[in-house]
């Protein structure tokens, strides 16, 4: 395997635990496409806590191992990642975590509103969709996400298990979990206080375009 994607792939993982945005045991897994091949690196580790480099193995878009040892059971899960590089040319990386906050609302079998800017700043202006229920890894499931993840949506809430997010970079996929995770935290105890109110659609779009002109601008200088 090469030892830069490897190290990616590492770097995304620790980004993740870093972020918050896991369950307590650190349950989860990265995947991070190889450029110009059909095949991706994925974490075969049970945590992506202390991940190391032999917790990443080869893998093909069709689902064929290719280098390295992966267990049965992280292996049920390696079809609803390479389905998202099979549908979605552009993407990149691919990270699916138990965030505990955003579980929540898979588990109430509820999406996520855009109750925060910075959903609308990072594609998910109409919130976080939930793909329904299937068995770990079954067609079925994989047919869901699928079914869920609209083009220039990054992340799908799986219902009754966790989120998945895929984007251009693991940079943005990292940043997208952490920002899931936010809206629903943030969701949860506003809750205390009558509930969250979602942004007007008007000013979702008003949020992204600001956003998108201060990057076009950059950083002034004094």
């Amino acid at each position: 395997m090469e030892k830069g994607l490897v190290d990616q792939v590492l770097d995304a993982a620790a980004r993740v635990v870093a972020g918050g945005a896991i369950s307590a045991n650190g349950h989860g897994n990265v995947s991070l496409r190889v450029p110009g091949a059909d095949e991706m690196y994925f974490t075969s580790a049970p945590s992506l806590r202390g991940l190391r480099p032999e917790g990443v193995v080869r893998i093909g878009l069709d689902g064929t191992l290719l280098e390295g040892q992966l267990p049965p059971i992280q292996g049920a899960v390696v079809a609803m990642h390479t389905a998202m590089y099979e549908d979605h040319a552009d993407v990149g990386c691919v990270v699916h975590t138990h965030s505990p906050y955003a579980t929540a609302y898979a588990v109430a079998n509820r999406p996520i509103g855009c109750w925060i800017e910075a959903l609308a700043m990072f594609g998910l202006a109409d919130g976080v969709p939930v793909a329904a229920y299937g068995p770990r890894g079954s067609e079925q499931a994989v047919a869901n996400i699928r079914r869920a993840a609209r083009p220039g949506v990054p992340a799908v809430l799986l219902a009754n298990h966790g989120i998945l997010v895929f984007h251009r970079t693991a940079e943005l996929a990292v940043l997208v979990g952490g920002v899931v995770e936010e809206a629903a935290q943030a969701a949860i105890n506003a809750q205390a206080l009558g509930g969250p109110v979602e942004i007007p659609g008007e000013l979702r779009a008003a949020a992204l375009q600001r956003a998108m002109a201060f990057d076009t601008a950059g950083a002034k200088t004094a």
